[in-house]
This record gives structure tokens, sequence and C-alpha cells, in this order.
């Protein structure tokens, strides 16, 4: 595709989802490549989802070096994997030696060093792709907005889902009428799979593959202790952002991409009680959203821990233990699981309908999520989850949730245009965080 067709099809994508998009400057034919040549990547992380990002990469470029504070996960996905790839413990020295032998930066580990690791790797003129939910905090994200705006590099969130067409066509759907008019949204997930509610764990030993210093990051200096990492760091404040951060750009992706859920005015949490060190095994959020040009005023609710809508929303229905239901004044759309896709259209007394009959879904179709970023890297349009004008709207909406949970049962007042809470300043370190020596956003 030429980058003049390209730049067409975006203008229908912009138009879809309702949201402006800026496109990149910053032409891979700069570097003096073209679009045959491969792109070289460098993948922050390599464990976990950082295992499937960097295939990702390696099927669709070169992956020149690797990073991970695990060496037994460095070496790994060194020896089997990437043999190539040279090999770094720390991103920091990784992206001063490369330099411009990098074309783009994957970012996969942590909630809490993504917005230093992506910022980092922006502001060296390299693409990036940052595992949702993008950052550890409100002030983080609009900063990843600003430097790839600033810097016109290519970006993405992980947030798979959004290249699902099956998702883009429900979207669509809502958009164009099909439940009549939306004044409330639920969305619910399976999630903590891991310990939360719990008090900080006893001093331990370091084990010998695990560099802690440096994967501490800019938190504050602590004693190593079971259960913080490799996985079970969601939990924790200082580390994660809880079950809403790590699923909700997943399941409220759907529903943000059909109403363009951003600038809540109100938040407010019921949880089983935090004790400041851990999220709580359960929450309930509520937001509130004012009327847009194209909308009215919606009411959206999130459940995580066992919690679930009520069961009269949806009379007759069986709620899987992930999903999404959005309530129009015609009909309901629910759909099961985490993504947004299949599903069906209902009345308001469960039995499955049509809706309004508003003709075929018009949607832009996506190649794929990771192969978006690869075409806006050589110069094409932007993926649907950049940085600037997609992902960091939703990922802001999903964090401030979490500003809510600090102070449960406290309805918080949101001034999303000077970027803080009116009326609980104690919730200030939530949405901006103070960053260890050494590190910085």
């Amino acid at each position: 595709m030429s980058l003049q067709s390209s730049r067409r099809q975006f203008i229908k994508q912009a138009t879809f989802t309702g949201i402006t998009f800026v496109m990149a400057d910053k032409a891979w034919g700069q570097g003096n490549k073209t679009a045959n040549d491969r792109i070289n990547f460098a993948c922050i992380g390599v464990g976990g989802k950082g295992g499937s990002d960097s295939s990702d990469c390696g099927a669709n470029g070169n992956v020149v070096a690797i990073c991970d504070v695990d060496s037994d996960r460095l070496d790994e996905s060194g020896n089997k994997r990437f043999p190539n790839a040279k090999r770094f413990k720390d991103w920091r020295k990784m992206l001063d030696e490369m330099g411009s032998g990098v074309d783009a930066v994957t970012v996969s580990i942590p909630d809490h060093s993504h917005a230093v690791a992506s910022a980092a790797a922006m502001q060296a003129g390299h693409a990036c792709f940052t595992q949702k939910p993008l950052a550890h905090s409100v002030w983080e994200v609009r900063r990843l907005a600003e430097i790839a705006r600033d810097k016109k590099v290519a970006t993405q969130m992980g947030n798979q889902g959004t290249g699902d067409n099956s998702m883009r066509k429900n979207a669509a759907l809502v958009r164009q009428g099909a439940l009549g008019t939306v004044t409330e949204v639920h969305v619910w997930t399976n999630r903590p799979i891991w310990p939360q509610g719990q008090d900080a764990p006893a001093p331990a030993k370091v084990p010998d593959n695990l560099d802690w210093d440096l994967w501490l990051g800019p938190a504050a200096t602590r004693p190593y202790g079971e259960g913080y990492c490799p996985f079970n760091w969601r939990g924790w404040w200082d580390f994660g952002t809880g079950a809403l951060g790590d699923m909700a750009c997943h399941t409220v992706n759907l529903p943000y991409m059909a109403l363009t859920l951003r600038d809540p005015t109100s938040v407010i949490s019921e949880t089983t009680g935090t004790n400041k060190i851990s999220y709580p095994k359960a929450s309930k959020i509520t937001f509130k959203f004012p009327a847009t040009k194209a909308r009215p005023a919606i009411t959206f609710y999130w459940y995580d821990g066992g919690k679930l809508p009520s069961q009269d929303l949806l009379p007759g229905a069986s709620y899987r233990d992930s999903g999404s239901l959005i309530i129009g004044n015609k009909a309901l759309l629910y759909t099961p699981g985490d993504y947004g896709g299949g599903g069906k259209i209902f009345d308001h007394q469960g039995k499955p309908s049509e809706g309004v009959n508003v003709g075929p879904a018009k949607f832009p179709e996506s190649p794929g999520h990771f192969e978006e970023w690869v075409r806006a890297i050589k110069g094409g349009e932007p993926a649907m989850s950049n940085f600037p004008d997609y992902s960091s709207h939703l990922a802001e909406t999903i964090l401030l949730g979490n500003m809510a949970v600090w102070s449960p049962g406290k309805l918080i007042e949101w001034d999303h245009r000077a970027g803080r809470a009116k009326n609980a300043p104690e919730v200030e370190h939530i949405v901006k965080p103070t960053f260890r020596s050494g590190y910085s956003v």
C-alpha cells in the first residue's frame, strides 16, 4: 500500500472511531530504508508477555537486542530464539549502546517501569510498543502521549483485541445505532488470579538469577520478598495496577471504541478494603461520563474479584467470567470474554434481537494488531491503539479507577483539563508518582 493510499484509508478509520488522529511525520525513508527493508527491534522484557511480543518482532524483522533483569530468561531467549541479539540486563545501557542500530522497541515489563523505559526509547527516536495499561499512572500516560506526538514516532499499546475485526464490527454497530441511545455500560473480569489484599512479604534472599535493584527501577528501594515477581507484582500498589489495570484495556476496549469513554467527571469505588500496600480482593467502580456531541451522558460500571452485574439487566442470561454489556434504550449488546468480539444483541426481555435495522456494519478492517504497528513504522497510518490519539485516553480512563480504589466510598471529582482530583488531595501520588534517582519520564 502506498503512503498516499494508506493515509486515505486512515481517514476512514478516524471517521469510524470518532477520534481525531494525527499522522506521524517521521518517515521510514528518512533513514534511507524502503518498505522492503527489515525493522531492527530491541526488546525490553523477554519473559511472560515479553516472550510473545519478542516473537512478533522476530516474525516482522530483526531482533538485534534483548534485555531482561532475569538472567535465566535472558539466556533462554537468547540461546533458543535470538542467538544473534546482544544481551543486556539494564535497558538504559541497551538504548545507549545500540543507538541508531535500533528502529523500534517493545516494552513488556512490570507496569511501574513502563513509562520510564518507553519515554527513553521514544526520546531516542525509536518507535515504541508498550504493553497495557501503558503506564502506572495518569500523569505518566499523558507524558508518553506528549513525547510520542513530539518525536513523531510510531506507537502502539499492547491491547491486542483492538485488531479484532469482530470487536470493531460490534463497535460500529453501536455507533450506527443498533442499540438505540446508550446510557449505561457494564464490564467485568475474573481477575485477580494472583494474591491481593495482603501485607508486604517478609524480606528474603534475592534469587541468583534476578537483579533486584534493576527490577525495582523507578520504585522506592525495599528488601526483596517472595511474591513480588516474576508474576504477582500485579497485586501490589507500587508495581502493578491490579485487576483493573491488567484486564480493562482489553475488556473496556469495545465500549471505549464505540462510545469514546474518556474524561469522566467523577469516579467512586466499593471495595473489600485496602491496606494501601496491596490492591483489594474485589471492587466495583462507577464512572460518570458527560454528554458529548455524539452521545448522551453515560454511566460505566466495572466489576472484579467475582463481582458481577445484576442478572436483572439481561434476564435469562448466564454471565461468563468476563464480558461486557452495553445497554441502549432499544436493545442490549452482550459480549462474553475479554476482547469484545462475538456476542449477541438482545431485547430488554433477554430475547435475541436484531436491534435497530442500521444496515451492515461499516468499519476499517485490521491486518492484525502487531502488523498495524509495523505498517506505521514503515510510513503507513498510525496503529489504531497508538499512544497520542487512542490508547493514552483509554489507559487514563482505566487508571482513574484505581484513584477511586485508593479512597473507597468517596466520590472523587475529576478535572481532566488540569489532570487532578478536585476534592481528593490524598490521591495525588496515584495520579503522579515520584521516581527513584536515575529514572525519569
